[in-house]
């Protein structure tokens, strides 16, 4: 699958955020709970370097709540501060500022020893496209501040939130970086939905949704789809082929494809993350 993108507004997002670093506190890194390591943009440690950072997994309702615990862990142990949520939710908010606090606890210690006046923690938002930044924003906000949608890439320019007296955001253009060196990063991306769909063949994302699910959530496939033990044995064209069958599209195996990549999409499988924690030796 090769996959071709034009860098240039990425390039001048990258630009923009390198500049505007130095009027933040803190940057917030956004990312998508099923893909915690793939829907992270691999440019960013070096374009923000030390700056403070609170990792915040979103979509934490579409996640397998295990993994999203252990991905919790692995970036605790990386030195990264991190939370999960769901930026759909009231207490979004709360749990990001309680985290920006504790980020900048000794921060606020020193300003505060050095008789520096209290003031709002001025943070920037960081995320590819459709990991929930304009949902977020808006949920923080309290208002549609924000053009949301469920395509990638619909949030554009940039701009600053005043969230609060303790909690000002400066958004920023979704940033993807210009190709793939890992092929299977640029499925994950695809079937949870960062790529536009018309970049790619659907049932082939399928199949590698539907392979991956049986390795690792062959239960979701039984009771979403009632696949039995020799159905799970089959792979990914075959179980294509089934359900397509099951949902009255006979032979028309791309109807099935889109039906089973949007119930997937929507948690309709229940929770699912596609990037799998690496083991410590």
């Amino acid at each position: 699958m090769t996959i071709q993108w034009f860098p240039g507004h990425m390039n001048k997002a990258k630009r923009e955020v390198s500049e505007k670093l130095k009027y933040v506190d803190l940057v917030l890194e956004l990312v998508d709970a099923r893909l915690p390591q793939s829907s992270r943009n691999p440019l960013l440690d070096k374009i923000i370097q030390n700056k403070p950072r609170l990792m915040i997994l979103n979509k934490i309702d579409l996640a397998d709540p295990v993994a999203t615990k252990q991905w919790l862990a692995e970036f605790e142990r990386q030195g990264i501060p991190a939370i999960g949520i769901n930026a759909k939710e009231d207490h979004a908010k709360k749990k990001i500022m309680t985290g920006a606090n504790e980020v900048l606890k000794e921060k606020k210690a020193r300003d505060a020893s050095r008789g520096i006046k209290p003031r709002a923690i001025r943070a920037m938002v960081i995320g590819i496209p459709n990991v929930g930044k304009s949902t977020l924003l808006n949920r923080l906000v309290g208002k549609k501040i924000a053009a949301t949608g469920n395509k990638p890439g619909v949030t554009k320019g940039q701009q600053w939130l005043k969230i609060s007296g303790s909690l000002e955001l400066l958004d920023t253009p979704g940033i993807l970086w210009p190709k793939f060196e890992d092929e299977r990063v640029a499925k994950k991306l695809a079937v949870t939905g960062a790529i536009k769909d018309q970049l790619l063949h659907l049932d082939d994302l399928a199949i590698y949704a539907l392979d991956f699910l049986s390795e690792h959530y062959p239960d979701s496939l039984v009771k979403r789809y009632g696949f039995t033990k020799e159905d799970l044995t089959v792979g990914g064209v075959e179980q294509l082929l089934l359900i397509s069958k099951k949902r009255g599209f006979k032979d028309d195996y791309e109807k099935g494809a889109t039906l089973f990549l949007t119930e997937l999409r929507n948690g309709m499988l229940g929770g699912i993350t596609f990037d799998i924690v690496p083991e410590q030796n």
